[in-house]
């Protein structure tokens, strides 16, 4: 792949706008921040972000698992659940397969915290969608994860050249 465009690059040049307005509407909406405050939850991005992992994971998650999610270091991580700790939406327990390891559980506050968070997005998203068929959903939702596994990947080969 050629850093100038091409012939075949034209499709993402009429791509290209679309992102632009998506990730301005996300920002200038502050999606994050209203879904937070419909839900009742009164936490920082990153935490919230840590409450939707482990929410999302179903089941409890090492400190290094959870920032290799959010693509951050450890301690970043640390730092959030000691707040999510203190008020009582998180707990470490010990991992039943290491002992001397601790794993990451949200409180039933916490799970409570982020299924109102994430039903409100959801129901924000399912209202967008409310006109495409059932087979659109789920093209979008594949190509979607596609393209963000995608552009992660190389963003990341980038970071390491």
């Amino acid at each position: 792949m050629t850093d100038t465009p091409g012939d075949g690059d034209l499709d993402l040049l009429e791509v290209l706008p679309r992102l632009t307005q998506l990730s301005t509407v996300l920002q200038r909406s502050r999606l994050i921040e209203r879904a937070m405050e419909s839900a009742g939850i009164t936490v920082d991005r990153p935490g919230m972000s840590v409450l939707v992992i482990l929410y999302t994971s179903g089941h409890p998650l090492r400190v290094g698992e959870v920032a290799r999610r959010m693509q951050v270091v450890g301690p970043h991580v640390t730092r959030q659940v000691h707040e999510l700790e203190r008020r009582g939406l998180a707990r470490r327990i010990a991992d039943p397969h290491d002992q001397r390891a601790r794993l990451i559980e949200l409180t039933p506050e916490g799970a409570a915290a982020a299924e109102r968070y994430v039903r409100t997005l959801l129901g924000w998203f399912s209202t967008a969608l409310a006109d495409w068929s059932a087979d659109d959903r789920r093209t979008f939702g594949r190509l979607l994860e596609r393209f963000a596994n995608d552009l992660t990947t190389r963003l990341a080969a980038l970071d390491d050249e």
